[in-house]
């Protein structure tokens, strides 16, 4: 602004002072007026998009932040149009530009629009697209040979467009690896501990990050297992490797040092790991509360443990808590006909526990207690 103020006086004073060497006509002066005029000044990206383009308060304040400037604001206008006219809804607009901000930045025909046409040539509807992308934007900053040849490689793989959309829409994220060096090599790898090809598309689509690791870090994963004992044939085994490889080798000590401490021989710890391997997956403070609730009072011992490793996972404020305290209660009144089994107690949903354990005798135990929070979890206080 301060440079456009200086050329209108500074062409002014020519004018005024040398009238017969500087023509300007008042046409001319006119026209450099207005096409200066329509030059916009750089504005902040909060006030682009809250003033011109409406997007949401919450999304607005989560880049207020941001120092960066919308330095051409026609430029990125054509950005947020093309991804109206390409079947982006506005949530979905909000999305990709809370995530990556720089493509307010970037060229629509160089930038985003080759991008989008390597989807389309691949036969991914619009709404697969809109989706895709709003989840992982990044997409749209990598190099084009890269996309296209990622998304040939993930469709060559899956068998289909299908396959290929909804592993994306789990993590759109594979774009950025290089299948070549990390999927198929895993693949491969995979197919040869013992599953077929349709077994590990399976894998893929249930777990596809798992693919993107290095090969020699999946082929420690499953030596890692198989100290465990694990029968490759076992239907849990991709489970188990899948649990291993969201830990460090460190964490992955540390838990099992948590069961050593709470009474578990590394025997124990193989068949808790055998039967439910994604319980080694549970924070170290979550496996030791969930213990020593199960273990209190004799309530429960080891063995149980090692035969019922799923309790482990379950809330022991919002389930398992509660429903000792309901079945005290009722065993304490002598309720029951005989002692219930307290791994069919802590599994059964809340509807059939409460169906089962509570109304059957709310007039006797007294007071009922169902917490508001998604009346999930059901409580009965002892009247007396």
């Amino acid at each position: 602004m301060a440079m456009y103020m200086y050329m209108c006086r500074r062409l002014i004073s020519l004018s005024v002072k040398n009238p017969n060497q500087t023509h300007i006509s008042p046409s001319s002066l006119s026209s450099f007026l207005f096409s200066s005029s329509s030059r916009q000044d750089p504005i902040t990206v909060s006030d682009y998009l809250l003033r011109r383009h409406q997007f949401s308060p919450e999304t607005v304040s989560k880049l207020s932040k941001l120092s960066s400037l919308v330095k051409n604001p026609e430029s990125s206008d054509s950005v947020l149009s093309f991804f109206d006219e390409s079947g982006f809804s506005m949530t979905q607009i909000e999305q990709v530009i809370k995530r990556n901000p720089c493509i307010l930045s970037a060229k629509v025909d160089r930038t985003i629009k080759p991008k989008i046409k390597i989807f389309q040539d691949l036969g991914l509807s619009p709404t697969d697209i809109a989706d895709i992308i709003s989840a992982d934007p990044w997409i749209l900053m990598r190099s084009t040979n890269h996309l296209g040849l990622s998304l040939l490689t993930l469709k060559s793989v899956l068998g289909s467009v299908l396959g290929m959309s909804k592993v994306l829409r789990l993590a759109a994220r594979v774009l950025g690896h290089d299948l070549e060096k990390t999927m198929i090599p895993n693949i491969e790898f995979i197919k040869s501990c013992g599953f077929s090809l349709s077994q590990t598309v399976e894998y893929v689509y249930r777990f596809p990050t798992m693919f993107l690791q290095k090969p020699e870090g999946v082929k420690e994963l499953v030596r890692r297992v198989n100290e465990m004992g694990f029968n490759r044939e076992s239907k849990m085994f991709i489970y188990a490797i899948r649990a291993v490889s969201t830990m460090t080798v460190k964490n992955w000590e540390r838990k099992l040092e948590v069961f050593r401490c709470l009474g578990f021989s590394d025997d124990d710890i193989a068949s808790v790991f055998r039967r439910a391997p994604s319980v080694l997956a549970l924070s170290e403070r979550k496996i030791k509360e969930s213990t020593q609730i199960l273990l209190d009072k004799g309530k429960s011992d080891i063995s149980f443990v090692i035969h019922n490793p799923v309790l482990l996972a379950l809330s022991v404020e919002n389930r398992i808590k509660p429903r000792l305290r309901v079945l005290e209660v009722l065993e304490r009144k002598k309720l029951l006909p005989k002692k219930p089994s307290l791994a069919t107690a802590c599994k059964i949903s809340d509807k059939n526990f409460f169906e089962k354990f509570v109304l059957p005798f709310s007039n006797e135990v007294g007071k009922i207690y169902i917490p508001k929070k998604v009346k999930k979890t059901t409580e009965i206080c002892d009247a007396g």
